[in-house]
């Protein structure tokens, strides 16, 4: 508060004014307080876009912002992710391991986009019937693979490979080909391609600029009224 403004409170009506200045710091309070939880969560979703992990990872991340209607000077934001583990792998790194298999299937990129019924491509759902059955190949010392045989590769733009039903071609193996589809191993070590602290803090360190700055806007708009 200025010491001019604060003159003109006591020269006039000072319980008024003190109620107008409340008014006004509750509403930059939650104002700034908001405003850096929006900025928090298009951070965050910028980080996950710009490491490669796509757009529909990034909306994971949401803000709700406290109170829901009116102003307070308790005002506060949350910013939370719908898929935190998902997140913390990628943010501190992570090894994962196969479960209750002895090896994690890898699809090579021969392999279909989808599996049968459009589900996530894994060996249970392959499309056995477009490409065969897969083939388990041992490789001692390399990792293993698991590959369909008597492939022929499809021509045009949708490419890729599919299982020949070319009689000669099958008892012949002329211009047939063992293509991997996935590849074997025991687990894998997730990078760490995440900066959700150093964001936070970096944000959270601005939050009382944004409050001062939202109480000098809610100050010109109430000085027009």
């Amino acid at each position: 508060m200025s010491r001019a403004r604060l003159d003109a409170a006591l020269e006039g009506n000072l319980e008024r004014f003190m109620e107008e200045e409340l008014v006004v710091m509750k509403d930059g309070v939650t104002i700034g307080v908001r405003d850096t939880g929006n900025q928090l969560k298009a951070l965050l979703r910028e980080d996950v876009v710009s490491s490669g992990l796509g757009r529909r990872l990034s909306r994971t991340w949401r803000s709700e912002s406290y109170p829901k209607s009116g102003a307070s000077l308790g005002a506060a934001t949350i910013v939370f992710t719908n898929a935190p583990e998902l997140v913390r792998a990628f943010d501190e790194g992570a090894i994962i391991r196969a479960s209750t298999k002895r090896f994690l299937a890898i699809p090579t990129d021969a392999a279909p986009k989808l599996g049968v019924g459009r589900k996530k491509l894994s060996p249970e759902t392959f499309p056995e019937h477009v490409h065969g059955k897969l083939r388990f190949v041992y490789r001692p010392g390399k990792t293993s693979l698991l590959v369909v045989d008597n492939q022929r590769e499809r021509k045009g733009k949708r490419g890729g490979y599919a299982l020949s039903k070319n009689k000669r071609a099958l008892r012949t193996g002329y211009g047939l080909v063992t293509v991997p589809m996935f590849i074997l191993v025991p687990q894998v070590r997730l990078r760490r391609r995440l900066n959700v602290g150093a964001i936070s803090r970096t944000v959270s360190g601005n939050m009382a600029r944004n409050i001062d700055a939202a109480i000098d806007m809610a100050t010109r708009r109430r000085r027009r009224k």
